[in-house]
């Protein structure tokens, strides 16, 4: 169970994960230490997972995006899942129904190196054919989707 100041920091660290811990307890009206073991606790429990970076719409806007269905050797899934998982221009891995078994969300910086990307996941071990479609624009996205 969560306190009024696990809460609150929390909520500033979803504003900004990079903010000191003098800043946090500046904010909180706390000491360092209890930051800090505040911090520590919601860690080790599990409420926090981990701390990550949100990009900019604007640096978004500029990749090219596309979404690859995947074909893969059912004997060779979790190894080809874990090669994917590897490669950071992979933003999301869903598995599916139908003729194809993955869907991966790929992101590069141009179409070259979507090219190359393409390339790399067709000839993973276990990858049997891929289909992928460019992301031409983005009509709308739903927060948190």
């Amino acid at each position: 169970m969560l306190n009024k100041e696990d809460e609150k920091l929390l909520a500033l660290l979803q504003r900004d994960a990079r903010a000191s811990i003098s800043d946090l307890a500046r904010a909180l009206s706390l000491s360092r230490a209890t930051v800090q073991h505040r911090l520590q606790k919601l860690q080790d429990s599990g409420v926090i997972k981990s701390f990550t970076v949100e990009l900019s719409d604007s640096y978004l806007t500029n990749l090219v995006s596309a979404h690859v269905s995947i074909k893969v050797k059912q004997k060779l899934t979790a190894r080809t899942n874990t090669e994917l998982r590897q490669m950071p221009q992979i933003s999301a891995l869903f598995a599916i129904s139908g003729e194809y078994d993955l869907i991966a969300i790929v992101q590069a910086q141009s179409t070259e190196q979507l090219s190359h990307l393409l390339d790399d996941i067709g000839n993973l071990d276990g990858v049997e054919r891929t289909t992928s479609s460019v992301i031409l624009e983005t009509k709308f996205k739903r927060q948190g989707v």
